[in-house]
């Protein structure tokens, strides 16, 4: 079952929480009937990255565009502790379909959903250990569907109301913040499965040491089927991901790959979170004093597109899901995610808050160390939660068993430069 409702459960939402206010961000999920992916390129090569984003957020034909229904709602929260087994779980949410993917199930549930209200008290409660309780914190969630919901929630309280407010940005848009307006807010960040359903760009090359290459989709002469194009590496977002990855690859390391290049040459392919990166660049200065917590998907199970770090491609056809083979794919039609490499997630934060420095960069500006830490689901609802409401009779506890290949990352400003 752990990988079935790691894999299904499924959310896209940005919070930033501060002092005075709360900005949320969020993609949904539409039916429509796909076009050719070919829609997506015009007759000019693109970026791999704009082809995924176009798949997945074009206005009208991208994947999240329309499905604004199948997010799941509860009417009210599930009562683990009286429940036998976890098999009573699956029958009380009508799960036993929707687990295995058949025709009678049209929506999925978010954690935060399925364990209301302990989900959201573990993160509320990571918050309230840092933050500065002397500010009031305000809510406000963005113009959609599934904000209208939060709405409803907070308003059930009516001395909620007056404290959150409706907010639509892009919150990788530097121009969306204002100029310093939140530059003395210790905000908070928290992003829920956002990072998968960013686009990723793709790198390649012809064996182990050869320089890495740009990935570029171009249209074939049929005008119905794509290609890859390589081209030596220019784009900046590309140029700077790469260079944080390897930024700790050391000489030695670098001959044995030679060696082994020259008795076994192998193509390698890698996957960038350089929409990841762009996020980040843009939180941090429009947020300089921001905290950061972020959910997300630390692998994939069954992923059979090549590369480090490799998306799902994963479509629903007749109620019954499958996995595209190849990226180019995807028609609009496709849910593409990927795993999260927590291990540069925290290297990018450091690189955009200042703290980690290029071998290039000389300039002596030094930017403020953040205090980190990854931790498994389990670990973080063990530290945070209150693990024992989640609980079934028979001691199975899905929100700590059930989410194995999920994470925390957790990120707070410090005013050390050590």
């Amino acid at each position: 079952m752990s990988s079935h409702l790691s894999r299904n459960v499924h959310v896209s939402i940005l919070w930033a929480v501060d002092g005075p206010s709360l900005i949320a961000y969020e993609s949904t999920t539409p039916p429509f009937q796909a076009l050719y992916s070919t829609y997506f390129v015009d007759d000019k090569p693109i970026l791999v990255r704009d082809f995924i984003h176009s798949a997945l957020y074009h206005p009208k034909h991208g994947y999240f565009s329309q499905r604004s229904k199948s997010v799941g709602v509860l009417e009210k929260s599930i009562k683990f502790n009286q429940l036998e087994e976890v098999q009573d779980l699956c029958i009380y949410l009508g799960l036993i379909p929707f687990l295995w993917s058949t025709s009678k199930v049209t929506s999925w549930f978010t954690p935060v959903e399925l364990f209301k209200p302990w989900y959201a008290h573990g993160i509320a409660e990571a918050i309230l250990r840092t933050a500065n309780l002397s500010v009031p914190l305000k809510l406000s969630g963005n113009q959609s569907s599934l904000a209208e919901i939060q709405k409803e929630t907070v308003g059930e309280v009516r001395s909620h109301l007056s404290k959150f407010k409706v907010e639509c940005r892009d919150a990788a848009d530097r121009g969306g913040w204002g100029m310093g307006m939140w530059s003395n807010s210790h905000v908070w960040v928290i992003m829920l499965e956002v990072l998968d359903n960013l686009p990723h760009d793709l790198i390649y090359s012809e064996n182990q040491v050869l320089p890495w290459k740009e990935v570029w989709i171009e249209k074939q002469p049929d005008r119905k089927t794509l290609s890859e194009l390589y081209k030596p590496l220019q784009d900046p977002l590309i140029k700077c991901c790469v260079e944080i990855m390897e930024l700790d690859s050391n000489q030695s390391v670098s001959k044995a790959r030679s060696i082994w290049s020259k008795v076994f040459p192998k193509p390698r392919r890698c996957w960038l979170p350089t929409s990841c990166l762009k996020l980040l660049q843009v939180l941090h200065e429009a947020l300089p004093k921001m905290s950061l917590i972020a959910s997300d998907f630390s692998y994939l199970p069954d992923v059979s597109i090549p590369g480090e770090r490799a998306p799902l491609v994963s479509t629903k056809k007749d109620g019954r899901s499958s996995d595209y083979k190849s990226y180019l794919e995807a028609k609009g039609d496709a849910d593409i995610f990927f795993p999260t490499d927590f291990w540069l997630l925290e290297r990018m934060d450091h690189y955009c808050s200042g703290w980690l420095k290029m071998h290039q960069d000389k300039s002596s500006k030094q930017g403020k160390k953040r205090r980190t830490l990854v931790l498994d689901t389990s670990s973080f609802m063990e530290e945070f939660g209150l693990p024992s409401k989640t609980r079934t009779k028979d001691g199975y506890n899905p929100l700590l068993d059930d989410f194995k290949n999920t994470k925390f990352y957790l990120s707070v400003p410090t005013h050390n430069r050590k």
